[in-house]
């Protein structure tokens, strides 16, 4: 079932922009992840974000990343090791927390992978400070009735917002929905729902 994004963002297909020396994009977590992990399944994706970044970095834009991202970057690349070890030993991959304790050169492997991506991360990119105190979790709290993120999202775009970063590289739909961002993206769906929206830009 296809996804009915209400765009809200002005969208950007990365397929089609040259960035720009005085671009500041905040990277979303997803595009760390198949940017630096070695082991990301192969999709549209490795190939349209690596080089949208790699043209970015050319061009002297400023990469900046949100602390949260380690978090999630850590859980997309365990789950996807979990995932491999399963396929290859039978093991059953609803069982994480046997596949975290069980398991110690597994383990031992996913750390290294997880080190080794946010290393990579470290290098490309700037950090965008999260103070997540009651004044950012009242401020996520009420976006999440008007704008239709995960969790981390909310925390992220509160981040963003006090660093008065509006351009977000991501093929996280979502946050094509969120009013007065730039969203670049190679997301097809959140694409043509901009083209048909009217949200599409070309600069």
């Amino acid at each position: 079932m296809a996804i009915n994004y209400t765009i809200q963002a002005d969208v950007v297909d990365i397929r089609q922009d040259i960035p720009k020396p005085d671009n500041i994009f905040l990277v979303d977590t997803n595009v760390w992840y198949w940017l630096t992990y070695t082991r990301a399944p192969k999709n549209y994706q490795t190939k349209d974000y690596p080089s949208y970044i790699n043209k970015a970095l050319s061009a002297k834009s400023q990469l900046h990343k949100c602390g949260l991202s380690l978090a999630e970057l850590a859980h997309l690349i365990e789950r996807t090791e979990l995932e491999i070890f399963s396929k290859a030993s039978g093991f059953d991959k609803n069982k994480k927390k046997e596949f975290r304790h069980n398991h110690p050169i597994e383990r031992t492997h996913v750390v290294s992978e997880i080190q080794a991506a946010w290393g990579l991360v470290e290098n490309m990119s700037q950090t965008v400070d999260i103070q997540i105190n009651k004044l950012t979790t009242d401020a996520a709290l009420s976006r999440l009735s008007t704008q239709i993120l995960d969790g981390y999202d909310l925390f992220i775009l509160e981040s963003i917002t006090k660093a008065g970063i509006v351009k977000v590289i991501t093929d996280d739909g979502d946050f094509a929905t969120v009013p007065d961002i730039l969203v670049f993206t190679s997301n097809p769906s959140a694409i043509q729902a901009a083209r048909t929206q009217g949200k599409l830009l070309k600069r």
